[in-house]
Order: C-alpha cells, then sequence, then structure tokens
C-alpha cells in the first residue's frame, strides 16, 4: 500500500484504513471456508477451553503478539520507515525468540544460513519477475494497453472488471511490487478520469497482487511456506487453492461495493 500510495500519489493513511473492512471480510470467509473443509473431511472437534486458558494463552504469547504493534508504532509515529521496519522486526523476533527460549545463541549461524537460502529464492524469483517487467516497458506493450483503455471504456465497472482480470493475470506471473511500479502510472489515470475512488482502486490493485503472491508459477508465500515448512511446492500449491475462492469473492464485493473501502476513511477524516 505504501509503494501504491508513492506511485498513485494517493493517501496511505487512507488505504490503510480502506482495508480494514476488505481485511476483516477476508478474515471472516476464511473462517467460513476452514469450517467447511472441517466438516467435509471430519476434523476432529475440541471444546472451548475457557477464558482462564485464553487469558494464560494470551499472557504466554504477548510479546510476539506485540511485533505488529511495535512495527506499525513505528513507522506511524516516525520512528523507522516501512524499509527500515524489516530490521525492526528481524531484531524484535530474535530478541522474543531469546526470551521464549525458542533457540540458543549457538543456533544462529544455522538460522542464518537458512535465511539466506529462503531469501535466494525469493531473489531469484524478484529477479525473474524484474526482467519481465523491463521487457514490457521496452516493449510498450502496458502505455499501449493502457491508451486502449482510455479510448475504449467508459463505465467505472468495466474498467474495474478489466483491471481485476488484467492484475489476477499479471499476479501469477510477475512480483508485486514491479507490478504496481510498472502498471500502476498506467492504470491510475483512466480510473480517475472515470471518477472511480483512488481508495477504492488501490485497495482492489493490492488485493489482486497479494492474491498472486500465493498463485503459482510466481507465488514467492507459496516458494516461502513450502521452504520454511519442508513441504514439496506442488502439495502447499493444490492445498492453497481452496483459499483462493473466498478471496476472490471478497474481490468482487470490493469491486462492486466501493463504500466497502471508503467508508471507514471518509468517516475518519
Amino acid at each position: 500500500m505504501i509503494i501504491y500510495g508513492v506511485a498513485a500519489e494517493a493517501s496511505i493513511g487512507d488505504l490503510f484504513l480502506g482495508g480494514v473492512v476488505p481485511g476483516l471480510l477476508m478474515a471472516v470467509a476464511l473462517m467460513v471456508m476452514v469450517r467447511a473443509i472441517a466438516i467435509r473431511k471430519n476434523l476432529p472437534r475440541a471444546p472451548f477451553p475457557g477464558l482462564r486458558d485464553v487469558a494464560h494463552a494470551f499472557g504466554g504469547a504477548f510479546w510476539a503478539l506485540m511485533c505488529p504493534v511495535v512495527l506499525f508504532g513505528g513507522m506511524l509515529s516516525g520512528v523507522f520507515t516501512a524499509t527500515e521496519s524489516a530490521a525492526v522486526a528481524a531484531l524484535y523476533s530474535l530478541l522474543v525468540g531469546l526470551g521464549y527460549r525458542q533457540f540458543r545463541l549457538r543456533d544462529l549461524p544455522r538460522i542464518l544460513v537458512d535465511t539466506v537460502e529462503t531469501t535466494g529464492v525469493m531473489m531469484a524469483l524478484v529477479m525473474s519477475a524484474g526482467l519481465l517487467g523491463y521487457a514490457l516497458s521496452i516493449s510498450r506493450l502496458p502505455q499501449e494497453f493502457g491508451a486502449w483503455l482510455t479510448g475504449t471504456i467508459d463505465s467505472k465497472l468495466a474498467y474495474l472488471l478489466l483491471v481485476n482480470m488484467l492484475l489476477l493475470v499479471v499476479g501469477c506471473f510477475m512480483e508485486a511490487i514491479a507490478a504496481i511500479l510498472i502498471l500502476v502510472p498506467i492504470l491510475v489515470p483512466p480510473a480517475m478520469a472515470l471518477g472511480i475512488d483512488p481508495v477504492q482502486f488501490g485497495i482492489v490493485v493490492v488485493l489482486n497482487l497479494m492474491i498472486g503472491t500465493i498463485t503459482p508459477p510466481v507465488g514467492i508465500v507459496l516458494f516461502v511456506t513450502a521452504r520454511v515448512s519442508g513441504v514439496p511446492f506442488e502439495r502447499v500449491c493444490r492445498a492453497t487453492l481452496p483459499f483462493l475462492w473466498p478471496l476472490l469473492a471478497v474481490l468482487v464485493a470490493i469491486t462492486l461495493v466501493p463504500s466497502l473501502t471508503t467508508a471507514l476513511p471518509a468517516a475518519l477524516r
């Protein structure tokens, strides 16, 4: 969202607020999917543990749960930038891991080697996506496509549906940041000319590309998950497919109902 906001000259604060309702909708949709799968596979049930056990578990996980608070608090207060937050998260996780006695300092060299291997896989994907983006830029295909969109479509809904289809395909092959930097300057002007709210359009773009991170062949999240869990990549892909449907349903909802993304930023201005 930060990169989109910079590329599209949109309010990053409004984008963050605009993502709250879609985020909650995705949580509910994924819960429904998990329940449906649990019923279909007849997975075992467990009774609710009780508020005392919940409070005890929360207390035990408190410092780990504070990681997002530290990150967002630091970024919003200006203590560190969004880029620097990655280093802060790594340091905080290291300290929390030591505090929970999840590992010892002598394990650190092995952890660093594993991290380098995982990062190497990600960087190979990013380089491939970067080369594809460079090829697209040289061919002027995005610019020509943008000019065609501007002269052909005069309906908000038709434009949003076309952008959805385009970004879902692009997200399967191109890394999200590269896609934002290449496509957003081309797609935003026609959207603004049609009167589409910049917050709604931003959330649509971001959600499309985030779905792309769990979609093969260049699903970076899938590669990282397979690497960390030790599960074969093909098996991770098959297991992930059912969970795409709830995310696509939310994408359709925010496309058809702009107020899902615009109401909260408007109310807090």
